[in-house]
């Protein structure tokens, strides 16, 4: 697989079971899974136009989805703009070395851009270390440390 080979394109209605294994995959990797309710409403928003959150997929040569993104807009009170939260980032491990994570993330940014987002920001686990290689080339880290209720 070439970086050539992949396309990217927004979620579609027929992407829902590659969708739901990536997701769960995804998951698993942060340790977690989530009951079918939350994939039930999750893929019902993906799939309402101007309803966050919105996705894109990675689409191999064979038709294949190797890769999807969540992402959220909101508002800031530090910008006028809104903020552009990437959500949820993964690529099949048969998929990663081929430019999918990169390719999603430009998406991203691109769909940012078109809504005037001043900020795309994003979080990982700082023992990510394979996404942190990507994220250090195409982001800025930063100090801020997250707490959660």
């Amino acid at each position: 697989m070439t970086k050539a080979s992949i396309a990217i394109r927004p979620l579609e209605e027929k992407d829902r079971p590659e969708w739901s294994e990536l997701w769960r995959a995804y998951l698993a990797f942060y340790e977690t899974e989530k009951p079918q309710a939350i994939y039930d409403v999750t893929w019902a928003r993906l799939m309402t136009p101007g309803e966050d959150p919105r996705g894109f997929c990675a689409v191999d040569e064979a038709g294949r989805l190797v890769g999807i993104v969540h992402y959220i807009f909101h508002r800031s009170c530090w910008t006028v703009g809104p903020y552009c939260y990437l959500q949820d980032l993964y690529a099949d491990p048969s998929a990663r070395g081929a430019g999918v994570g990169r390719a999603l993330i430009e998406a991203v940014y691109r769909a940012a851009d078109e809504a005037g987002a001043d900020v795309v920001y994003w979080l990982t686990q700082d023992f990510n270390a394979t996404a942190r290689r990507l994220y250090d080339r195409i982001g800025k880290a930063t100090p801020f440390i997250k707490y959660v209720r």
